[in-house]
C-alpha cells in the first residue's frame, strides 16, 4: 500500500503574478546555463589552443559572454526585487515586505535507475514498481509549483519527509543511481548538480522557508488575524533557515551558504518584528506620555532590526550576491522607524506637560529609561518640569525625526527598483511632512538658535520576533517502497543473495529449525540433517516468502502459523542471505569551480535538457504608514492610529474620520497624530 497523495501543486501554466514571476526565474535559469556553457567551453579552448589569432577571437568571445551573464543576472535580481507581486492584493496601507522567491530545478527521472536498482540489488520485479515510481515523480513535480498556503508547506513537507526514505532505500555507499539533481541559485541562476540527495534536502528546506516568507507578504496586515499570520510565517521561515544553516553546513549554493543563511534569518526576524510593531499599533495609539515613549522603544527595537539587516548585506561576500533593492529598502526601513522612534517621545514632551495628578517619580523613571543618554547639563527632572526643556528637548527630537525621513527619501531616491513603489513613496513623504507640521506647531521666530542634540532611544519591546521550527517540517509518511521490506533490513546499504526456493519437509512435525526476529523473521538453530539443510537453507537466512505469501512484514507467531499444518508433501520457503560487504568509498559528485568557487558541477555545463527524450509516466489522478488619526474625531480625541495608504476611502477603517498625514496632501491639523 502507498501513500495516497492527495494535495497537488499549483497548475504550472497558470497564469498569477507569482507564476510568471517563476515561469521568468526559470527562463533566465536556462539562458544562464547557456552562457555558462559557452564560457566554459571557450576558456577550455583558451588553454588548449597556441594560436595567437584564436586566442584573440575566443578572448573577444568571453567578453560577450560575460556581458551577457550581467546581463542576466541583473535580471534576475530585478525579479528578486518584484516584491509587489507577493504583497497582499487588498495592501494599500503598509510599508511592503520582502518575500523569497522559490528555487527552480530540473525534472528528475527516477524511473530507469529506480527499477535496475530494484532488479539488481533487491531481485525484484522491476516493472511491479511503476505505480510507486510515477507516484514519486509526481509528488516531486508538484512541489515545483507549491500552492501559496499552508497545503503547500504541507506539499514540500511530505516530499522532504520522503527523502530519507528513499535514500535509504535506492542509495548506496557504494555506487552511484545515476541520478543527477539539478537546483538553481535562487539569486545568482548558477546551476548545482549532486548526485547525492544533500541538495535535494537543503533546497525542499530552503522553498519552504521562501513560501513561508510568501504567506507572510500577502497576509493582510490591516487585521489582527493577518498580522499573527504574518508573524508567525516569518518566524516559521526563520526556523526553517537556521534549521537549514545547522544541518546542512557544506552546501556548495551561494543561496545557502551560512553567511546568506544568517542574513536572509535576520531579514525574516525583521519583517516579523516589524509586523509586531504595526500589530501593538492597530488597535490606535493612546495619545499619552507613557504609551508615547513606549510605542518609541518598539520603533526603536524595529529600527535596530533593520540596521543589523542592513550591516550584514553590506558584508562581502553577500554584497555581490544580495539584490540592491533588498539592502537599500532595509536602510530606509532603519531611518524610517528610527525617526518615528523620535517622533514619539517628540510628541509626549511637546504635546503633554506634567501636572499635580501625574506620578511624577514614574515619569522620571520612564524618560531615564528610554535614553541611552541625558543632554548634557539636565537631568530627567528638569525636563519633565521645566517648559521650556521641555520644549528644547522635543523640538530636538523632531528635528532628528526630520532629517531621518529626508534621509530615508534620499536612499529610496537612489534604487531604481524601490522608485516602483509608490506606496512606499507615499508613506515616506507623508511622515516626512508629519513631523514638519510638528516642527511649525512649536516654531518661536523671536527664540535664539538651538543647538540641543536629541540622544538616541534605547530600543526595547515587550514582544521579541523568535524563530520558530514548524512542525511540518516533520511530517508521518507511508514509504512509498514499503512492498521491498522493512527499511531496517532492506536498504541499500545491504547487500542480499537472490532468493533461493527452500522445500520443507516436516519430520515428525519438526522442521528442523527455529525462528526468530520481528520481521523479517530469521532461521536460526538449523539442524544439519534436516531435509531443508540438505535443500540449502543456512542459518541466519531471512525468510521473505512462505508458498505464495509475502511474509517480509510477518513475526514469528505469523509465519509460525502458515508453516504448523504442513502436511508431509511439504511446501516451498523463499529465503535471501546477507553478503557481507566492504563497499569502496563512493567517488565524490565533481563540483567545477569556474571564477565562482563552489557552486555548479560540471556535468550542468555538459547537460542539455534537449539532449533527454522525454519519458511517459503516470497521469496523477496611501497614506503615512504612521500617519496619525482619529477613528472618530468626536468620540476619539486621544486616540492615535496607524495610516493607510487607501487614496480611494473604501476600506472600513478609513471611514470614521480622515487619516493625517494624507500621502496626497498635507494639512495641518494641530488635533490630529
Amino acid at each position: 500500500m502507498t501513500d495516497v497523495i492527495v494535495p497537488y501543486g499549483c497548475n504550472p501554466f497558470a497564469q498569477t503574478g507569482r507564476s510568471k514571476l517563476q515561469n521568468k526565474r526559470a527562463s533566465l535559469n536556462q539562458q544562464i546555463i547557456k552562457q555558462m556553457r559557452m564560457r566554459a567551453g571557450a576558456e577550455n579552448l583558451l588553454k588548449a589552443t597556441s594560436n595567437n589569432k584564436v586566442k584573440e577571437m575566443v578572448l573577444l568571445e568571453l567578453s560577450y559572454v560575460n556581458s551577457n551573464l550581467q546581463l542576466l543576472t541583473g535580471q534576475l535580481e530585478g525579479l528578486n526585487s518584484s516584491v509587489e507581486v507577493y504583497q497582499n492584493t487588498q495592501e494599500t496601507a503598509n510599508i511592503p515586505l520582502i518575500a523569497l522567491g522559490l528555487k527552480e530545478t530540473k525534472e528528475v527521472d527516477f524511473s530507469t535507475p529506480f527499477k535496475d536498482f530494484i532488479l539488481e540489488h533487491y531481485s525484484e520485479d522491476r516493472n511491479s514498481f511503476e505505480d510507486e515510481i510515477a507516484d514519486l515523480m509526481d509528488l516531486r513535480q508538484a512541489c515545483r509549483t507549491p500552492s501559496r498556503n499552508e497545503v503547500g508547506v504541507e506539499l514540500l513537507a511530505k516530499y522532504y519527509s520522503h527523502l530519507p526514505l528513499i535514500e535509504s532505500r535506492f542509495f548506496s555507499p557504494s555506487r552511484q543511481t545515476g541520478i543527477f539533481f539539478t537546483w538553481y541559485d535562487s539569486f545568482t541562476g548558477v546551476p548545482l548538480c549532486q548526485q547525492n540527495l544533500s541538495l535535494e534536502k537543503a533546497s525542499i528546506l530552503f522553498n519552504m522557508a521562501a513560501l513561508y516568507s510568501q504567506i507572510g507578504t500577502r497576509s493582510d496586515r490591516q487585521t489582527i488575524s493577518g498580522l499573527e499570520e504574518a508573524i508567525s510565517s516569518f518566524q516559521k521561515a526563520a526556523g526553517i533557515l537556521n534549521h537549514l544553516k545547522e544541518t546542512f553546513t557544506h552546501t556548495p549554493s551561494y543561496d545557502m551558504s551560512p553567511a546568506m543563511l544568517s542574513m536572509l534569518i535576520r531579514m525574516m526576524l525583521a519583517q516579523a518584528q516589524e509586523c509586531l510593531f504595526e500589530k501593538t499599533a492597530l488597535p490606535g495609539i493612546r495619545n499619552q506620555f507613557y504609551s508615547l515613549m513606549k510605542m518609541a522603544q518598539e520603533a526603536a527595537k524595529v529600527s535596530e532590526i533593520y540596521d543589523q539587516v542592513h550591516q550584514s548585506m553590506i558584508q562581502m561576500p553577500i554584497k555581490d550576491n544580495v539584490p540592491l533593492f533588498w539592502s537599500t529598502m532595509s536602510q530606509v526601513k532603519a531611518n524610517h522607524y528610527r525617526s518615528m522612534a523620535h517622533y514619539f517621545v517628540a510628541s509626549a514632551l511637546l504635546d503633554h506637560q506634567l501636572s499635580p495628578s501625574d506620578d511624577e517619580d514614574q515619569q522620571e523613571k520612564t524618560l531615564s529609561q528610554v535614553y541611552d543618554r541625558i543632554p548634557e547639563g539636565r537631568s530627567p527632572l528638569d525636563i519633565l518640569k521645566k517648559k521650556d526643556e521641555r520644549q528644547c528637548v522635543g523640538k530636538a527630537h523632531i528635528r532628528r525625526a526630520i532629517l531621518g525621513h529626508e534621509e530615508a527619501l534620499r536612499i529610496y531616491s537612489l534604487c531604481h527598483n524601490l522608485n516602483k513603489l509608490e506606496i512606499l513613496q507615499d508613506i515616506l513623504k507623508a511622515s516626512h511632512q508629519r513631523s514638519l507640521n510638528k516642527f511649525s506647531e512649536h516654531e518661536d521666530e523671536d527664540e535664539f538658535t538651538d543647538y540641543t542634540e536629541a540622544p538616541d532611544i534605547i530600543s526595547k519591546t515587550e514582544h521579541k520576533a523568535e524563530m520558530e521550527v514548524p512542525a511540518t517540517t516533520k511530517v508521518k509518511v507511508i514509504d512509498f517502497f514499503q512492498r521491498l521490506g522493512p527499511l531496517s533490513v532492506f536498504s541499500a546499504k545491504q547487500r542480499w543473495t537472490a532468493p533461493r526456493t527452500i522445500q520443507l519437509q516436516p519430520q515428525d512435525r519438526d522442521l528442523g529449525f527455529t525462528l526468530k526476529g520481528e520481521s523479517p523473521v530469521q532461521v536460526v538453530s538449523l539442524d544439519p540433517l534436516c531435509p531443508a539443510a540438505a535443500d540449502g537453507l543456512k542459518e541466519g537466512d531471512y525468510i521473505v516468502a512462505v508458498g505464495d505469501t509475502e511474509c517480509k512484514w510477518m513475526g514469528v507467531s505469523e509465519v509460525m502459523r502458515l508453516l504448523k499444518d504442513v502436511d508431509e508433501e511439504g511446501i516451498e520457503i523463499q529465503v535471501v542471505s546477507m553478503m557481507d560487504t566492504n563497499p569502496p568509498m563512493p567517488t565524490k559528485s565533481a563540483t567545477f569551480c569556474g571564477n565562482l568557487p563552489k557552486t555548479y558541477s560540471m556535468i550542468c555545463l555538459g547537460y542539455d535538457d534537449n539532449d533527454k527524450n522525454p519519458k511517459s509516466h503516470k497521469v496523477t489522478k496611501k497614506s503615512s504608514f504612521l500617519s496619525w488619526g482619529l477613528k472618530n474625531k468626536l468620540k476619539s480625541a486621544s486616540t492615535l492610529s496607524l495610516p493607510t495608504a487607501d487614496h480611494s476611502g473604501t476600506l472600513p477603517w478609513n471611514k470614521p474620520c480622515p487619516t493625517f498625514p494624507s500621502s496626497s496632501s498635507y494639512n495641518n491639523d494641530s488635533s490630529l497624530y
